[in-house]
């Protein structure tokens, strides 16, 4: 196209919101003049739909709750006296426990202060608030912050090996809804096992995050933590970034909360009205939808040109492909919906996927994001060049822009997402803008995208795992002649289970836990 014909689409096409120091350009994306006209009646449904969720509608109709994340962060929206109260009373307590902390009135027993965190979750309760630890943390946190967020045994001794000596001030953050998820609950009590092993309780340096009444919140009572904070039924672990999931790591590591919470309501405002060419959220929908046909048929590749959102494209993940990868509409219908997301961040993968991008296949669109203010006000006067007028981001500038006209010329579909600078508030303005747009593209494509039956298909799947390898056990213990995979699944009567028999019991040698192993056969060794 001629490159004053993509300006003045980029003129008609930009969507800009100064008051929060945000732009979305979908100029480079592929949709006709008529689009939005024909799209017009969905997006009012769009509208209504979301509108009723904020109201308190049941907007999780398999499993019957409420959708209420735009709450957190504007209280006085919830339906009910008593979720106001709760909403607004958490966030007294969270800001109150971690003055606490950082004053040193809240103390280990065997340590002056706390010095570090340890977050235990997994998904979004751990995605959310390394996002943000990773995004707006620096070297002058109050608390060093780290994660448990998987299950993996060399994990877990990685993180205690560098913890150390410091384990006496680190203060535990557990965070699990039902309290009994297997990845939270396995890393609490790894790290539980490592302070026992040095004199040290972990009740005495805990913290629960968790629903009422759940196994967690009553171990914390029973245990005396030293603090308990809700998690609701009405926000899920994707969208809990701005509960106390999210806010209560970052305000003890000393980041502005505030200002997190500031922006996703000021997009939260932003982002309702219905005139859809200002609606930045609105149109994200659209585009994912032109793109993908409505059914997922493209890519989404998040392209942040910032080292703070490197992150990002992790948290999208599960924010999108969780909430949209759904085999079944609203109707019952088989629909097998989805939308995939991946990416890094630039300029490094123009080193790396980009080149497949520009020249392979075309099944993708890019989402950038730049932010036009380099460095923080006080260094940005002293900025180095390292060409004559120019400097390390301008380089960054150049390369959002060179990346996206590179692929512009092959027919290679993006947007961009400009920030006039990167902080707090813009972060919580970035997260209330996917959250939006996903819930606008669900009711486009007749989808609940608030619940979330595969993830409970593979808990489920993992559980009879464990429970085939407790029989396993008792079967050869009471059964030590030597014997292959195929004869130990016949004689417990589990032929169609034999290649899961093989893996469970490959690990178990491996890990010697009481199986040997001669060629084929396998035989209890105590």
């Amino acid at each position: 196209m001629d490159p004053l014909a993509l300006w003045r689409r980029y003129k008609d096409c930009l969507c800009d919101c100064p008051s929060l120091g945000l732009s979305l350009d979908i100029s480079r994306m592929a949709f006709d003049q008529g689009y939005f006209e024909r799209m017009e009646a969905a997006m009012a449904r769009a509208y209504e739909a979301m509108n009723r969720l904020e109201g308190g509608e049941i907007a999780n109709p398999d499993e019957n709750r409420m959708v209420g994340h735009y709450w957190l962060r504007h209280p006085d929206l919830a339906p009910t006296d008593e979720l106001i109260a709760q909403i607004q009373q958490t966030l007294v307590d969270l800001r109150s426990f971690a003055a606490g902390v950082h004053e040193h009135e809240i103390t280990p027993p065997k340590a002056s202060r706390f010095t570090d965190l340890v977050v235990i979750g997994i998904g979004g309760s751990a995605l959310g608030p390394q996002l943000v630890a990773d995004a707006l943390g620096s070297r002058r946190d109050k608390l060093n912050v780290h994660f448990m967020d998987n299950t993996d045994p060399d994990g877990f001794d990685r993180l205690i090996a560098a913890l150390g000596a410091r384990l006496k001030s680190t203060l535990a953050v557990v965070i699990s809804k039902s309290g009994g998820t297997p990845e939270t609950r396995n890393g609490m009590i790894e790290l539980a096992h490592a302070m026992q092993a040095k004199g040290l309780e972990l009740p005495s340096q805990a913290v629960a995050i968790t629903q009422e009444g759940s196994a967690l919140d009553q171990m914390a009572v029973e245990q005396e933590w030293l603090g308990r904070f809700p998690m609701w039924d009405f926000v899920g672990g994707r969208t809990s970034i701005t509960s106390a999931v999210g806010l209560l790591p970052a305000a003890l590591q000393g980041l502005d909360i505030d200002g997190l919470l500031q922006g996703a309501a000021e997009m939260d405002q932003l982002t309702r009205q219905g005139d859809t060419p200002r609606n930045p959220a609105a149109l994200m929908a659209l585009m994912w939808y032109a793109a993908t046909d409505g059914r997922g048929g493209r890519d989404m590749v998040i392209l942040p040109y910032k080292d703070r959102l490197l992150l990002l494209s992790r948290y999208l993940q599960q924010l999108i492909m969780e909430s949209l990868g759904k085999e079944k509409d609203l109707d019952g219908n088989t629909v097998h919906q989805g939308l995939t997301v991946y990416g890094n961040k630039g300029s490094t993968d123009q080193h790396a996927f980009v080149q497949q991008l520009r020249d392979g296949l075309d099944n993708f669109f890019v989402t950038f994001i730049t932010v036009l203010e380099d460095r923080v006000p006080a260094t940005a006067r002293n900025a180095p060049e390292v060409e004559p007028q120019v400097t390390s981001g301008d380089y960054l500038n150049g390369f959002w822009q060179g990346t996206r006209q590179a692929l512009s010329e092959r027919g290679r579909q993006s947007m961009s997402l400009i920030l006039q600078r990167f902080d707090a508030r813009a972060l919580g303005g970035l997260i209330a803008l996917f959250e939006r747009a996903v819930g606008f593209y669900a009711t486009l494509v007749n989808i609940n995208a608030y619940h979330q039956p595969g993830v409970e298909a593979g808990k489920k799947a993992a559980s009879d795992i464990l429970g085939l390898q407790r029989a396993l056990l008792a079967y050869l213990q009471d059964n030590p002649a030597p014997a292959t995979c195929e004869q130990i699944a016949d004689r417990m009567g589990r032929p169609q289970q034999v290649e899961a028999i093989h893996h469970v019991l490959s690990h178990l040698v491996a890990n010697r836990r009481g199986v040997a192993r001669t060629g084929k056969k396998f035989r209890w060794k105590g």
